[in-house]
């Protein structure tokens, strides 16, 4: 079910909550990501990992993972958004914002900066009252991008590959 239409140089991108059978597009996303291709395979057929890491986050109230579709259905963007509450900031709940992918063929056309103002709206709508996302550093495009939109490069960000 469409919970959000996008209409963008006279085309109309449908956001939605994403469904089992979005998992081979999102992975196809990933892949095409120069940076995350060596962590994702071709093909996500037969990988049960990509399936159970699905259904972890769609059982899960705290997740949300949302596709783009455009007219033939086609998913042309993904992104993961979750509630992390927390006792900082007075007990604040933050909305993360993980895995952004939109389609290389649309990028610059708003669908983006559409799909964050969604998100923000979503977050706020859940009770946060913080958005914070990680980027990787060599992405200077996209943190530009997310700069425009009014998010500020505040934090080292640490990572332990276990």
């Amino acid at each position: 079910m469409t919970q959000e239409t996008f209409t963008l140089s006279g085309e109309n991108f449908h956001l939605r909550k994403a469904v089992e059978s979005d998992v081979v597009p999102i992975v196809e996303l990933m892949v095409n990501d120069v940076l995350r291709r060596a962590e994702n395979t071709a093909t996500a057929e037969g990988h049960t990992q990509y399936l159970d890491a699905f259904h972890a986050i769609d059982a899960d109230p705290a997740h949300l993972l949302v596709v783009v579709t455009d007219d033939a259905a086609t998913v042309v963007a993904t992104m993961q958004l979750t509630i992390i509450p927390g006792l900082a900031r007075m007990g604040a709940a933050r909305l993360l914002v993980e895995a952004v992918r939109v389609d290389e063929k649309l990028r610059g056309n708003g669908l983006g900066t559409a799909m964050m103002e969604w998100a923000i709206a979503e977050g706020q709508r859940r009770g946060a009252s913080l958005v914070q996302l990680t980027s990787d550093k060599s992405r200077e495009g996209a943190h530009r991008f997310y700069e425009r939109l009014g998010f500020e490069p505040s934090h080292v960000g640490f990572k332990l590959f276990l």
